[in-house]
């Protein structure tokens, strides 16, 4: 007889989505105009203690609009991680701005020291402008991934992006609810340290709107600019005066109703979250560390393995999915004539980290399935 199948990361939606999305259908609000995208944005932004919130369609469209906002364009360069999905780094190529490739560190996170060593060693700073040697290109900014819910080493970002006048995007879109407990941004949340912050609702992220996206900041400013062009930039909406290039980007209101019930079980999901990453430890998996001074979202597990491709297909075969981590983006086609910088660690993880089952919906006999299947695996693979 076979056994269940059990998933990799799914959605867990059993709060009150259903009561707010009918409610959302039932006054016949649901494109972009309704209550439940103003109360989307107003709860994340106490949740995450931002001075406000702007709904978009992902976190692809908030890197972008991000970078809009912020001015990034043509002739920019901009510091990305080589380690991360493909999404934090395809905007700059919308804006025609010029993506380097950093290393990563040991918590999958973006290399401070590597950044450092680039902008000291590759770039020239002189009138407040940080130039590539190489190319006479400015450097404007440094997009810093908070890799399955892993925070980066934000003190040394900022002070980085502070030194040589970068503007700092912190793609968070894997970190909803992760924040710092100790040291100098003791309370801060993931998005909220950088210039501007990016959340994804995509539908295996820790909450979903099914897609959808959300952009944080402290800058007023910044944030007004980001909505009025996130809703093709009506400068008269009325006699559809549109003086700038805007975009499709804004959340739905059925999406934001989903999103609310789901902001409601986040703190839930994360304690479950957690109580399943240490119960893999505790059945003796192994897996790659969250970084000591912060309250993480445990979204994501990473197990690390010298036989990565056929304990995927393993654990394929007797119904546990399972998958790699990314492939390293300056090694895509898109990307392979673009500067890359010392890149050593996410070779080695590229090759080593398997992703296990994390669902908050997980019964612990899946868990100690995947644990006993791992284990069983790597006897055999070890030759014990």
């Amino acid at each position: 007889m076979s056994r269940e199948f059990i998933p990799l990361s799914v959605p867990n939606i059993k709060g009150n989505e259903l009561k707010y999305i009918t409610e959302a259908i039932k006054t016949e609000w649901v494109s972009t105009g309704g209550s439940f995208i103003n109360d989307f944005e107003r709860r994340t932004t106490e949740y995450v203690k931002s001075v406000g919130a702007v709904a978009c369609q992902s976190g692809t469209a908030g890197i972008h609009l991000a970078l809009v906002a912020n001015g990034i364009g043509a002739d920019d360069t901009v510091i990305v991680p080589a380690l991360t999905f493909i999404a934090a780094v395809n905007p700059v190529s919308y804006v025609g701005a010029e993506p380097v490739f950093m290393d990563c560190d040991d918590s999958l996170c973006m290399d401070m020291d590597k950044v450092e060593g680039f902008c000291e060693e590759q770039c020239i700073f002189s009138d407040g402008k940080l130039v590539n040697k190489a190319t006479g290109r400015q450097v404007k900014a440094m997009i810093v991934v908070h890799v399955f819910g892993n925070m980066a080493d934000m003190e040394k970002a900022v002070d980085i992006a502070n030194k040589y006048n970068l503007i700092l995007v912190e793609d968070a879109t894997e970190a909803l609810g992760s924040y710092i407990n100790k040291g100098k941004f003791e309370g801060k949340y993931a998005g909220t340290i950088g210039n501007v912050g990016i959340y994804s609702y995509n539908g295996n992220k820790i909450i979903t709107t099914g897609g959808g996206g959300m952009v944080v900041s402290n800058d007023d400013k910044l944030l007004e600019r980001i909505r009025y062009l996130s809703t093709q930039a009506k400068d008269d909406p009325l006699y559809y005066i549109h003086d700038n290039i805007g975009y499709n980007y804004r959340m739905t209101n059925l999406q934001a109703a989903v999103g609310l019930g789901q902001m409601e079980k986040l703190e839930d999901f994360i304690k479950i979250k957690e109580k399943n990453y240490r119960m893999y430890s505790d059945l003796g998996i192994d897996l790659i560390k969250f970084r000591d001074n912060t309250r993480p979202n445990y979204w994501f597990y990473s197990y690390i393995t010298e036989h990565r491709d056929k304990l995927i297909e393993y654990l394929d075969s007797v119904g546990i999915q399972t998958r790699p981590i990314w492939n390293l983006i300056c090694d895509l086609k898109p990307y392979r004539k673009c500067i890359k910088y010392k890149i050593e660690k996410a070779k080695q993880y590229w090759n080593e980290v398997v992703n296990i089952p994390c669902s908050t919906n997980l019964h612990e006999s899946d868990l100690e399935r995947v644990a006993s299947e791992i284990k069983k695996f790597e006897r055999t693979a070890n030759g014990y």
